[in-house]
């Protein structure tokens, strides 16, 4: 249940715009679990290197801007980090920065990471982990590169659309040793989403999503909050250019709205996604401490119903 919930409906309060000292709790709050997350948290895809992320030569972050931006993002009140063992760069992870840049942790940061997919040590993809005894070898390394002794949220990440009942009873049976607090899903459809359930409880489902996401990605959404599920979306700014950021000209629609209200296309995205219910989380990431608070100002931004309609046209394209 949603413990505030203005950001999403708010029509009295949409002449207000975003503003770079906005903090997250602008954005409203959600639970993860038993866990109350502002709805504009921080995702740490980025941080490890500068460009294209999850590839072999990417180029590492300076370290010392890395832990800037981390608790920077803190400091304004993030309090809902996404990370993953597999967020690395030669020099680089996104689990070490965590840990450097924020350890001891704040009794109410959610740390949320995901497991599923792997990465060798020079950076190219394996094979996703399907079996009981890698699955436990991914949370212990997010374990142990976080310097914690259990994991706020775990997500298991799918490809593909196969049953994920016996990897899904592979986490619970671990969340049951204690390791795991909650469980999540993420890049799922709705059958596994069902098949999960029956496993052990979702808290959260991580699904690309922002404007132009595919009807199918609606009805995920839609499916979540019917169910009090959280939903939090990845690549909310980047849309088709996933890990390579923005990749497509602006529809007019979001430029028009940005130019009104004298703000960056991507805090129009955010502030958007967060419009489409209570239940919705957003994790932007990014390197720059400019573009942090943008985005977490984002939060701020109540879109009117005339701007909502715009955009909406966007996204139906």
């Amino acid at each position: 249940m949603a413990s505030d919930t203005t950001p999403a409906s708010a029509p009295a309060a949409a002449s207000v715009t975003a503003t770079a000292t906005a903090t997250a709790a602008a954005s409203g709050s959600w639970t993860l679990g038993d866990r109350t997350v502002h709805r504009i948290g921080f995702g740490t895809m980025r941080l490890p290197q500068t460009g294209r992320a999850l590839v072999p030569d990417a180029v590492p972050r300076d370290r010392e801007q890395a832990v800037r931006v981390l608790r920077r993002a803190v400091e304004l009140g993030v309090n809902h980090l996404d990370t993953a063992a597999f967020y690395f760069s030669p020099l680089r992870s996104a689990n070490e920065l965590i840990n450097r840049a924020l350890a001891p942790y704040a009794d109410d940061l959610v740390i949320a990471t995901k497991v599923g997919p792997g990465r060798g040590l020079d950076g190219e993809w394996v094979e996703h982990a399907r079996t009981p005894e890698r699955l436990r070898g991914q949370v212990e390394e997010n374990l142990r590169q976080l310097g914690r002794d259990h994991l706020d949220l775990v997500n298991l990440r799918i490809s593909g659309t196969d049953s994920v009942a016996e990897r899904f009873g592979a986490l619970a049976e671990l969340q049951q040793a204690g390791l795991i607090r909650h469980l999540g899903l993420s890049n799922i459809h709705p059958h596994q989403l069902a098949e999960a359930q029956a496993v052990a409880p979702v808290v959260c489902v991580q699904n690309p999503y922002g404007i132009g996401a595919s009807p199918e990605q609606d009805a995920v959404l839609r499916l979540c909050g019917e169910q009090g599920i959280a939903f939090v979306p990845f690549y909310a700014i980047a849309g088709g250019g996933r890990e390579s950021g923005t990749g497509t000209a602006e529809p007019a629609q979001v430029r028009a709205v940005a130019q009104a209200r004298g703000v960056g296309p991507a805090q129009v995205r955010l502030a958007w996604t967060l419009h489409q219910g209570p239940h919705v989380l957003a994790i932007p990431g990014t390197g720059d401490l400019a573009h942090l608070e943008d985005n977490i100002a984002a939060g701020a931004l109540r879109l009117s119903p005339e701007e909502l309609a715009l955009l909406q046209e966007a996204h139906a394209g």
